[in-house]
């Protein structure tokens, strides 16, 4: 969880003290952002506002991410890779296409460190919300770790083409000199002339040379080095590979937010009937899959409803037996939870062991016997088959049952 404190709660759910976020963070190298997945979603359009197009025009451009990383609107292929995903993700649970855009950071909005910035914003009653952060936060986040905790966060990387000559800068240190001036300090003088960068190394050489002592500062305290010393000398060295500080892209969820959305552009009200709500939630993403609904309560029909929710189980598929009331108002409530599936029981069922499959936002149904109800389920809710395939082929029922 997260906690802002200096939040003012407002806009209800969505601008609260302390909300979930759920995060990704993908190391990468400063000179190569590409991913070896982005040619899977370099074709998706995307709905982009950039940072240029805010200052002037404010139209939002469709755009997909191949040519978005191409034209450089999106900083490298690794930014875009999770810009696609997380629309891929958005899109899955529910939220509608033409209410999802992504807004870059304006240059006064963002961060000093990082390379490149976009929200992904759904559309609200409240207008866009901020749901999605992407951010491409250089190396900032591990440099600081590593200063603070005094612990190196670099890798190691093999050079490919093998071993290279390099410049070097090699500190010649007398060690007993400086035990002798700076006594329980001078382990860590020497320790910082062993890892001093060679910019900086060639920078205090020169002003030995040149005025016989250089200041020295260390954790705010001041030194006062002379030639004797220590000296610098320019050399030539074998090297393997580098140590390097890598690059953060980070996606960042506000779980609070998505959820809210899901639910508003999900909701809504049948057609001439403002008393039946419904909750259109996808299969994948609904906490029940399916009703099972026997038309009577007679002793023919007991057996099918434990039986058909002991398959729909074993499928991994929750479901809920409703018996009672009106099967038109059974399937008014189970819609009104999000529901996406009702299973009946009628009189065809006890003789041809079929049932009627009804889909809640068509409110379509078919006939499919009992043996394949559960597995054509699983396939639906798990999206590896649409209700249009499982339409083409079982037989449509028709009825007037839903009044």
């Amino acid at each position: 969880n997260a906690f802002r404190n200096e939040i003012a709660p407002r806009s209800g759910l969505l601008r609260v003290r302390e909300f979930t976020m759920a995060e990704i963070e993908h190391f990468v190298k400063e000179d190569d952002k590409s991913h070896p997945k982005f040619v899977d979603v370099a074709g998706m359009t995307a709905n982009l506002l950039s940072a240029k197009s805010q200052g002037s025009t404010g139209e939002v451009v469709q755009m997909t991410f191949g040519d978005a990383v191409g034209s450089r609107t999106i900083n490298n292929e690794t930014l875009g890779y999770y810009m696609a995903r997380t629309q891929l993700f958005l899109l899955a649970a529910g939220v509608k296409p033409a209410r999802l855009r992504f807004r870059q950071h304006q240059s006064n909005e963002m961060a000093h460190y990082a390379s490149d910035c976009w929200d992904a914003e759904i559309h609200t009653s409240y207008g866009w919300v901020e749901c999605v952060g992407h951010a491409d936060r250089s190396c900032f986040d591990l440099s600081q770790h590593s200063k603070a905790s005094g612990v190196s966060l670099q890798v190691w990387e093999d050079f490919k083409d093998g071993p290279r000559m390099v410049d070097t800068v090699v500190p010649t240190i007398n060690k007993g000199l400086l035990g002798k001036n700076f006594r329980n300090h001078a382990q860590k003088i020497i320790q910082h002339f062993e890892s001093i960068a060679d910019e900086d190394a060639m920078a205090m050489q020169a002003a030995l040379e040149k005025d016989g002592s250089a200041k020295l500062t260390i954790n705010g305290e001041d030194f006062q080095i002379t030639k004797d010393m220590i000296a610098f000398v320019k050399t030539q060295k074998k090297i393997n590979g580098r140590n390097f500080t890598p690059h953060v892209i980070e996606p960042s969820f506000g779980l609070g937010r998505i959820i809210y959305s899901i639910l508003e552009h999900n909701y809504y009200v049948r057609e001439g009937d403002e008393q039946r709500g419904v909750l259109s939630l996808p299969p994948i993403l609904a906490p029940v899959k399916v009703s099972v609904l026997p038309l009577r309560t007679d002793a023919e029909y007991r057996p099918f409803a434990p039986r058909i929710s002991k398959l729909l189980k074993e499928h991994g598929l929750s479901n809920k037996v409703d018996e009672n009331a009106s099967i038109g108002r059974r399937y008014a409530r189970t819609d009104e939870i999000g529901i996406p599936f009702g299973i009946t029981i009628d009189p065809d069922t006890l003789k041809d062991d079929t049932v009627t499959l009804r889909e809640r936002d068509t409110t379509k149904q078919i006939r499919i016997p009992i043996s394949e109800v559960a597995p054509t389920l699983q396939r639906l809710c798990d999206a590896t088959i649409t209700w249009e395939t499982v339409c083409e082929k079982y037989p449509a029922f028709v009825t007037k049952l839903e009044d």
